[in-house]
């Protein structure tokens, strides 16, 4: 249906697209750091779930209309930049209570399942750049001999779990590397802090990005 020649080149592209910094690392890395593998997994799950949607999104045309419509994908950065503005604020503000707090053991909040993965799956959906992205980059590796929906649904899947793997080791990564944090160095109960001012930084970003 595609050319398997194509696949050692498209994998090695989505390596380095996979582990450069960007807004769902730095989500996945947070909540792995301060709640464990399983928050970290859960996050992943979104966030595949958020590539599917948008594999079918780009299958029929939503990201070459918002290049049409620029203002369109304007609409969903400012959207983006205001989640994870939220985010910080509500991390920064769990840390300010958390050190503030009277009680002799602090404990962070613990996350439904549900709440975690519409957390990846928003975190991703709402960052217009994935989305253009994804329709600029599949098409480069499609056979135009044959039908092009099916063949950027494949490739758009296989990105996906690709992502999905990777993601699953940096939350097995983060979540070990909180314990160490947690246990030996005492820097637990301000990661929340220092996080929240990250995801701040990933908002005013996005927002100001062209």
């Amino acid at each position: 249906m595609f050319d398997l020649s194509v696949l050692p080149i498209f994998f090695s592209a989505i390596f380095f697209l996979v582990i450069s910094p960007g807004p769902d690392l730095v989500l996945i890395s947070s909540y792995s750091t301060t709640r464990g593998f399983k928050a970290g997994l859960m996050l992943s799950i979104g966030v595949f779930i958020a590539g599917g949607i948008q594999t079918l999104l780009v299958a029929f045309g939503l990201g070459q209309l918002m290049q049409a419509l620029p203002v369109l994908a304007l609409a969903i950065k400012l959207l983006g930049a205001l989640y994870l503005a939220w985010l910080g604020c509500k991390m920064i503000k769990s840390w300010y209570q958390n050190n503030h707090s009277h009680s002799v053991q602090l404990r962070v909040a613990p996350s439904s399942k549900l709440n975690l993965i519409s957390k990846g799956l928003l975190n991703n959906l709402l960052n217009p750049k994935a989305l253009l992205f994804f329709s600029l980059f599949l098409p480069q590796f499609i056979n135009t001999s044959h039908p092009i929906s099916m063949q950027i649904f494949i490739l758009g899947m296989l990105l996906s779990l690709f992502a999905l793997t990777m993601n699953m080791l940096f939350a097995l990564f983060f979540s070990n590397l909180g314990r160490v944090l947690g246990n030996k160095l005492k820097l637990g109960r301000h990661i929340d802090g220092l996080l929240g001012l990250i995801f701040i930084g990933l908002a005013t970003r996005l927002a100001t990005s062209k």
